[in-house]
């Protein structure tokens, strides 16, 4: 078939010489299309990879913005073809790193912001110390990331954990670049993660469970009510210290944890039992304001939230009163109530009070929110 009746067929195939672009969601978030490359006569699948995005609404939101846009491009004849096959001026590092920053700052939550910026702050310091932060993105190379990874790894002495989140934030980053055809493939796919031995963090055994309970209904109930909700709810720290008293339902026995708090950015509803409950109701908590934080400054109800460092600063304390290593945190109180609820009651139960979105995820627990409300939780009864 000669060149021009291969373009006809796709003319008549392919009327607008492009596909109109297409959400795709599931374990891979995408938006692909085709468009008709000048250069070969071809249709040629364009993709933009969105699980650099870590909320679902704002998937949802760029994808949207992004396919308004690349539909108006398309209209005017436009094709991604020409951009790579036009394009000259090679993109270099430090205005490709100026264009990710800016990114960064504005699609993230401000603790990723920090944490992404300082990944590129020691990347760039690297290049710096090659001397090329001047070069091109497109010449930067598997082996030269490997380099990388290895001297982070070999002679700074980071974990093998610490070193996997410094590949992760290498490829977050060149997925970017990919994206916007800085370059055309990813340098840090080939590079594999290190095998990760299991957390320092344990449970709590069940006679250490009950020795808290014993030294805190004496000592201190209020600290006490933080251990079972962190325990029987699974709740993690840093979002129960956003709960407010009018986020617990006594009548339908739950708490609800908002998406503006959560570390998933998705609403749920959460059993609490009734051993929470009636600790609850002895400290008198639902006579202060239904505003009010449960646990604010001294882990007692009020106005102002208690600081990130609150649950883990009275820990400390309690850890050394009852002199137990520091292998066991305020954290492992969840993992101790993941591993007594699935026992009970199943991992199933134990996987929807938890929010994880697979099994797998709680056996992660095990091993070292539309979701409805289960009755077995309300129930279950513990150790501490």
């Amino acid at each position: 078939m000669c060149h021009f009746e291969a373009l006809k067929l796709l003319s008549q195939s392919y009327p607008l010489g492009y596909t109109y672009p297409k959400l795709h969601t599931g374990k891979s978030w995408y938006v692909d299309f085709y468009a008709l490359d000048p250069a070969t006569g071809q249709m040629r699948r364009k993709k933009y990879n969105l699980n650099t995005i870590k909320s679902k609404i704002q998937r949802h939101q760029y994808a949207t913005e992004l396919i308004v846009s690349i539909v108006n491009l398309l209209r005017t004849g436009w094709t991604p073809w020409q951009i790579v096959e036009q394009k000259e001026a090679p993109i270099l590092l430090k205005d490709a790193f100026a264009l990710y920053k800016e990114h960064v700052q504005r699609q993230q939550k401000e603790k990723s912001i920090k944490t992404n910026l300082s990944f590129l702050k020691l990347f760039e310091a690297y290049l710096d110390s090659l001397s090329r932060r001047s070069r091109e993105v497109r010449q930067i190379t598997t082996s030269m990331l490997v380099t990388y990874l290895d001297k982070l790894y070999l002679k700074q002495g980071v974990t093998a954990r610490t070193r996997n989140n410094y590949r992760g934030f290498l490829s977050s980053l060149f997925t970017f670049f990919v994206d916007r055809n800085f370059i055309q493939s990813n340098p840090v796919d080939p590079i594999k993660n290190l095998t990760v031995s299991a957390k320092k963090r344990q449970p709590l055994t069940k006679s250490m469970l009950r020795r808290l309970n014993d030294y805190l209904s004496e000592h201190d109930k209020w600290m006490l009510l933080a251990c079972r909700m962190e325990y029987y709810t699974f709740i993690r720290p840093g979002e129960l210290r956003h709960i407010r008293i009018n986020d617990i339902s006594v009548k339908d026995m739950q708490i609800f944890v908002s998406g503006e708090i959560s570390k998933n950015k998705r609403d749920a509803n959460v059993a609490i039992n009734r051993e929470i409950l009636t600790l609850m109701l002895d400290l008198g908590l639902f006579d202060y304001p239904g505003g009010m934080y449960i646990f604010g400054p001294g882990l007692r109800p009020s106005a102002t939230i208690g600081d990130k460092n609150l649950f883990s600063r009275e820990w400390c304390k309690l850890r050394s009163t009852l002199g137990w290593s520091p292998c066991y945190q305020f954290y492992s109180l969840k993992d101790s109530g993941i591993r007594d609820l699935a026992n009970s009651a199943g991992i199933v139960v134990a996987r929807d009070q938890a929010r994880h979105t697979d099994i797998s995820t709680t056996n992660l627990y095990l091993q070292g929110r539309d979701q409805p409300v289960h009755e077995e939780v309300i129930a279950f009864r513990g150790v501490l």
